[in-house]
C-alpha cells in the first residue's frame, strides 16, 4: 500500500518579518471532508504497514489484559461513618462505585455504575464522586466526548433519585457548602477551554447560578476546592509560576471570598487549614525549593516560619493530621515521607527498601487518625497500598497489585544511572531490565521534561511484555522536570529549553557508550512528544525507532493562535512568540519548523480527533511534512483514534489495545519484522 501523500495548499505565516510556508495548514479544519479522509487513509496505511505484526499486536493485547485481575477493587477509604470503594467486575471496561456504612463489612450500597452509564458510548470518563458532608447527596462529572468538558449530575443517596439538574461545560470537579445547600464549580471558556469562572449554585429552587469569580487574565486558570478540615472553600488561580488563592468559610456559602495573598510574579503558594491557622507552602523571598509558614486565621499578613527553606531539599507537599504533619520531600531525586510533630520538628522518616522508587500519600481524608495511607511502587515492585501508624511505626500492606499468571521480581533488576550532559550537568536515569541483560540489550528510553512534572519510576503491568522479550526500559529525568529540585525545572524551560533535548540525547549516548544498551528506541507523549520531535531532528542517527504520542510539535503556530486551548496559559512555559526573541528561540527547536531532508528513524505517531490539549492537526501536519521532505523510506505511520482525545481510550481493557499497538511497533522493529527501507 502506498503511503498517503497529503495535498499542499499555499499558506504563509508572517511574523516579525519572518515568513513560514505551511502548505498543510488546511488540516486545521476539523469539519473538512478532506481532513477526515486523510486521517482515515493514515489509519489504513498504519494498519497495512504493521500487517506483519498484526498477530503480535493481538498477542500483546491479550497478554496484557490476561494479567489483570478480572474482579478487582480499590482499598476501602473511610470518610466519616462510611467506607468507599471502586470496583471492576470481570469483563467490564468501567468501574462501579460502592460504599458501606458503619465499617468495612457493613451494609453495601451501589452509588454509580459507570459500565451502565457508558453503554453504547465510544468514550466515557467519570471525573469522580463528590459528596455532601452528611453523605446524603452525591455529584459526579461525566465526559462522553474526550474533550475534558464534563456534565455534572446529582443523586439523592437516601432515595436513589437522580435530580433533573445538570451542570454543563465544567471541569468535572465540584465542592459543596458545609450544609449541602450550595455547590461551587468551575467552567471553561467554550472556545479556548481555559478554566476562567467559578460559580455558586443553589441546589434546590430556580435561582440562576451566580459567578463568584472570573479570572480575566488569559495566562491564568482557576479551580475550586475545600480544605481537608472542611471549614473553608478555596478558589485557586494560577499561571506557570504565579498563584493566588481566595478563601471563604464553608458554612457561609453566600459570603464573599477573601484574597489570601495577592498574586506576585514568580511567587507560588498553597494553603492547608488546621485549627486556628493555615500552613502555607510557598517560594516567597526566593525560596525556590519551597518553605512552610504558619499564618493565623485572623491575620493573613503574619507569616511565621514553620519549615525553613533548604537548598538541597525540595518541599513537594504536605498532609495534615490532628497530631502530625506529613511532608513529601525530594533530595537528589528521591522522595521521602517525613513524619513531623505539630511544631514542624522531624519525628522520623519512613524508610524505603530500594534506591529508586515512587511514593506518595493518598486516601487520607480524615484528620483525626494516627494512620497514614501511602502508595509505593518501583520499576520492579507492583503498586502497593500501605497503612502506616505514625506513632508505633507499624506498617500494614493493605493491597499489592496482583499480576495474574504470576510475577517474579527476581527476574528483573533496576538501578539509577547518570549521564553527562553537553554542559557538564549530570542527568539521572532510572533503568530496569532482565536480570541477565546483555551489554547490547535494546532499550526504550522514555522522557517528558516540561512543566516541572517529575516522572518517578513506577511499575507497569504492560511493560512486562517488553521486558520479557528482552528489551530494557529507562526514564531520562531531563531538565524541565523537577527530579533534582526546582532549579532543574527552571534550567529546562523558556530560554533554557534546549537543555531538555540535549539531556535526553546525552542519556541515549551514555546507554550506548557505557555498554548498557545496543539499539536505543525513544518514546514520549504530549510535551514529551515535542521532545521526541526535537531529538529526532537534532540526532536522527541515534534512534532505532521512536513513538511520539499526541505530540506537541507545531510549537510556533500553536503558540501564536490564542483562539485554541493551551496557548495564553502556556507563555510562562515556552515563551510568547509575539515577542521577537521568544519567536526565534521557539522556531529554532519546533519539530514541525525544522523538518529537513534527513534520514529519519522509524516513527509511530498517535493522536486523537477530539484532543483538546494537542489538536489532532499538529501530528497530522508533522507526518505530512516528514513524508514530503525526508530522504529515506523507513516506517512513518500515524494512528488517529477517531473516538478519543488526549488520554486515549477510556475503558480498562481498550487502553491496553493502544499500548499493544505501540509495543508491537517496537518489537517489530527490534525483531526485524517491519520493513526498514
Amino acid at each position: 500500500m502506498k503511503q498517503p501523500l497529503a495535498k499542499q495548499t499555499p499558506h504563509v505565516h508572517s511574523k516579525h518579518g519572518d515568513e513560514r510556508h505551511d502548505p498543510y495548514q488546511w488540516m486545521t479544519d476539523r469539519t473538512s471532508d478532506d481532513v477526515l479522509s486523510h486521517l482515515n487513509a493514515e489509519n489504513a496505511y498504519r494498519k497495512a504497514l504493521m500487517e506483519p505484526v498484526t498477530a503480535l499486536e493481538a498477542e500483546l493485547a491479550k497478554e496484557m489484559t490476561d494479567r489483570l485481575v478480572p474482579d478487582d477493587a480499590t482499598v476501602p477509604v473511610r470518610i466519616g461513618d462510611y467506607w468507599y470503594q471502586t470496583r471492576f467486575e470481570s469483563g467490564n471496561e468501567y468501574p462501579q462505585f460502592y460504599r458501606r456504612s458503619g465499617d468495612e463489612n457493613g451494609p453495601e450500597q451501589l452509588l454509580l455504575d459507570v459500565q451502565t452509564l457508558a453503554k453504547d458510548k465510544a468514550y466515557c470518563q467519570v471525573s469522580g464522586i463528590f459528596l455532601t458532608e452528611d453523605h446524603a447527596m452525591m455529584a459526579y462529572g461525566v465526559d462522553f466526548v474526550s474533550r475534558r468538558q464534563y456534565d455534572i449530575h446529582f443523586m439523592d443517596l437516601t432515595t436513589g433519585e437522580t435530580l433533573s439538574k445538570v451542570i454543563h461545560n465544567s471541569t468535572g470537579s465540584l465542592t459543596w457548602s458545609k450544609d449541602g445547600s450550595h455547590v461551587f464549580y468551575a467552567t471553561k471558556d467554550p472556545d479556548t477551554l481555559r478554566v476562567d469562572r467559578i460559580w455558586r449554585d443553589e441546589l434546590k429552587g430556580d435561582k440562576p447560578p451566580v459567578c463568584v469569580y472570573h479570572e480575566q487574565d488569559e495566562a491564568f486558570s482557576c479551580g475550586i476546592g475545600k480544605s481537608k478540615s472542611k471549614a473553608f472553600l478555596t478558589i485557586s488561580t494560577s499561571a506557570t509560576d504565579v498563584s493566588e488563592s481566595h478563601v471563604l468559610a464553608s458554612d457561609n456559602p453566600t459570603g464573599n471570598f477573601v484574597c489570601f495573598r495577592p498574586r506576585e510574579a514568580g511567587v507560588e503558594y498553597g494553603m492547608s487549614h488546621r485549627d486556628d491557622h493555615w500552613l502555607v507552602m510557598s517560594n516567597t523571598h526566593g525560596q525556590k525549593n519551597f518553605a512552610l509558614d504558619k499564618v493565623p486565621l485572623n491575620d493573613y499578613s503574619d507569616w511565621t516560619p514553620f519549615i525553613a527553606h533548604r537548598e538541597d531539599v525540595q518541599l513537594e507537599g504536605l498532609d495534615l493530621f490532628h497530631e502530625h504533619v506529613v511532608t513529601s520531600e525530594r533530595c537528589n531525586g528521591l522522595l521521602s515521607l517525613v513524619i513531623r510533630g505539630l511544631d514542624g520538628a522531624v519525628d522520623h522518616v519512613i524508610d524505603m527498601d530500594e534506591d529508586s522508587y515512587q511514593i506518595g500519600t493518598h486516601g487520607n481524608p480524615m484528620l483525626d487518625t494516627h494512620v497514614l495511607r501511602y502508595g509505593y511502587t518501583s520499576l520492579t515492585t507492583p503498586s502497593t497500598v500501605i497503612d502506616y501508624h505514625m506513632v508505633t511505626h507499624e506498617r500494614v500492606v493493605k493491597k499489592q497489585q496482583t499480576i495474574r499468571g504470576g510475577y517474579d521480581a527476581s527476574q528483573f533488576t533496576s538501578k539509577r544511572l547518570w549521564a553527562t550532559a553537553a554542559d557538564g550537568s549530570l542527568v539521572p536515569m532510572s533503568w530496569v531490565g532482565p536480570v541477565n541483560a546483555p551489554a547490547d540489550c535494546p532499550t526504550l528510553l522514555y522522557g517528558y521534561g516540561s512543566y516541572g512534572i517529575t516522572v518517578d519510576p513506577g511499575f507497569s503491568l504492560s511493560r512486562l511484555s517488553l521486558l520479557e522479550r528482552g528489551m530494557a526500559f529507562a526514564i531520562a529525568h531531563v531538565r524541565g522536570g523537577e527530579y533534582l529540585g526546582r532549579g532543574w525545572y527552571d534550567a529546562g524551560k523558556l530560554a533554557n529549553k534546549q537543555n531538555t533535548f540535549s539531556d535526553f540525547i546525552a542519556c541515549a549516548e551514555h546507554l550506548k557508550s557505557a555498554g548498557i544498551a545496543g539499539d536505543v528506541y525513544a518514546m514520549g507523549g504530549s510535551a514529551g512528544g515535542l521532545l521526541m520531535g526535537a531529538v529526532m531532528n537534532q540526532r536522527p542517527d541515534l534512534w532505532a525507532g521512536i513513538i511520539a504520542a499526541v505530540p506537541f510539535v507545531d510549537v510556533v503556530t500553536t503558540m501564536l493562535d490564542e483562539s485554541i486551548p493551551l496557548t495564553t496559559g502556556e507563555y510562562g512555559e515556552w515563551g510568547n512568540p509575539n515577542e521577537a526573541e521568544a519567536y526565534e528561540r521557539m522556531k529554532a527547536y519546533s519539530p514541525y519548523d525544522n523538518v529537513d531532508a534527513l534520514a529519519y528513524p522509524p516513527l509511530l505517531v498517535t493522536t486523537g480527533l477530539h484532543d483538546s490539549q494537542v489538536q489532532y492537526w499538529e501530528p497530522m501536519k508533522w507526518v505530512a511534512r516528514l513524508r514530503e521532505l525526508r530522504c529515506n523510506h523507513k516506517p512513518l505511520i500515524m494512528h488517529c483514534n477517531m473516538d478519543t482525545g488526549h488520554g486515549g481510550a477510556s475503558g480498562r481493557y481498550a487502553a491496553f489495545a493502544e499500548v499493544a499497538m505501540e509495543y508491537a511497533f517496537l518489537i517489530g522493529l527490534m525483531k526485524g519484522k517491519l520493513p526498514l527501507k
